[in-house]
């Protein structure tokens, strides 16, 4: 997977559902992902993050009926932007639930207005 062109439908949400999501949660704003308190009517309160290629990245709490499950979803993070210490390049992180995240930590653009 070099490089990936638009063809079609694009990938616009992924919902995740965690045992823990104050971990989750600090797991993956660690990662420089800015997540949001949200609550729809009287649902679930959850965290949600769009990514620099819009898509959003939801964090649902888990219960009965959301069990948490395997999968594995990859991240291209500026290095100044994380705050754990991760060298450039690819790495493969397990968020608190078990969840394998392949990340790929690049060196800072410099990119003003961004």
């Amino acid at each position: 997977m070099n490089q990936i062109q638009m063809a079609g439908p694009a990938l616009t949400l992924v919902v995740l559902y965690c045992s823990d999501i104050t971990a989750c949660r600090e797991f993956y704003e660690s990662l420089g992902l800015t997540l949001d308190r949200e609550q729809h009517g009287t649902g679930p309160v959850h965290f949600a993050a769009r990514t620099s290629g819009g898509a959003v990245l939801e964090l649902y709490p888990a219960d009965q009926r959301e069990p948490t499950n395997p999968i594995r979803i990859g991240l291209t993070v500026e290095r100044g932007n994380i705050t754990i210490p991760l060298s450039p390049g690819n790495h493969v992180l397990e968020d608190p639930d078990g969840r394998r995240v392949a990340v790929t930590v690049t060196e800072q653009t410099g990119r003003a207005n961004d």
